[in-house]
């Protein structure tokens, strides 16, 4: 018994080497094909800086090695985030056999939405909050103050606030998930929403560099995204596992226990 105790778990061990493994490929050969364009990428993520700096004004490297190791860091940075889609279809297809067909229906239509939401927050921080933010803090600096910034602090802010507007725009699709599992409900949301748009504030704190400007920025789309969410979890109230599984007739289950195993 104790054997054949352990052989599921071993073969869901190696499905998981193997998922890890896909995802880790796929990864190097996304960098491998942008590590030639690595200067280009990062010219690229410094451009909303640039524009904003006055004339004269240029990035600096304090480090030796910062010019070549700060793009290729970034070109790693990149690779990870344009190979998020097939990285969430291994998960998926690793936790799909352990779900039900109405948790199927919802999860996957939720992966995409999750992806999308992650890239239009890095859009959103890149087209609109880079543009501002610097503007404000180069029209802010003291007279005789040259900005020199250097290349990999510059690269850290950056990538500090494309995860913090990427993960922040989740927010509607962690509403409805807290919704369906019946956590929640979109009536109780809305009586704590002046306690929800205080959190948005400090949570903008907790994500962006210390500066109020950062922080405004993050908090409000959060809270113009909390509205969506709720609006939309209307939808999927109580019907999560418990409920859903009452829905399921017994041959159903069967046969999906059988396709788990």
């Amino acid at each position: 018994m104790a054997v054949e105790d352990t052989q599921p778990l071993i073969s869901h061990l190696i499905e998981l080497r193997s998922r890890l493994l896909h995802a880790m490929v796929c990864i190097i050969v996304v960098f491998l094909a942008l590590l030639y364009f690595s200067n280009d990428i990062y010219h690229l993520v410094s451009a909303p800086l640039m524009d904003e700096l006055p004339k004269g004004a240029s990035m600096i490297a304090t480090d030796v090695a910062s010019p070549f190791l700060t793009p290729i860091k970034l070109t790693l940075i990149v690779s990870v985030f344009i190979s998020a889609p097939y990285i969430l279809y291994q998960v998926w297809s690793f936790i799909a056999p352990a779900l039900y067909k109405h948790e199927r229906r919802l999860m996957m239509p939720l992966l995409f939405s999750s992806t999308a939401l992650f890239y239009l927050g890095m859009a959103f921080a890149y087209f609109v909050v880079f543009p501002l933010a610097f503007g404000f803090f180069v029209k802010t600096a003291p007279e005789g103050i040259l900005i020199s910034t250097d290349i990999n602090n510059y690269l850290d802010f950056v990538m500090a606030l494309f995860f913090a507007f990427g993960v922040s725009f989740e927010v509607p699709v962690a509403i409805i998930l807290l919704c369906w599992s019946g956590v929640t409900t979109p009536e109780d949301l809305k009586k704590k929403r002046p306690y929800i748009i205080v959190g948005a504030f400090v949570v903008g704190m907790l994500l962006t560099p210390p500066d109020v400007f950062s922080q405004t920025l993050l908090a409000i789309p959060m809270c113009i995204l909390f509205e969506i969410g709720v609006f939309f979890s209307r939808f999927y109230v109580g019907k999560g596992r418990n409920q859903g599984d009452e829905e399921v007739s017994e041959e159903e289950l069967e046969e999906e226990q059988e396709e788990s195993k």
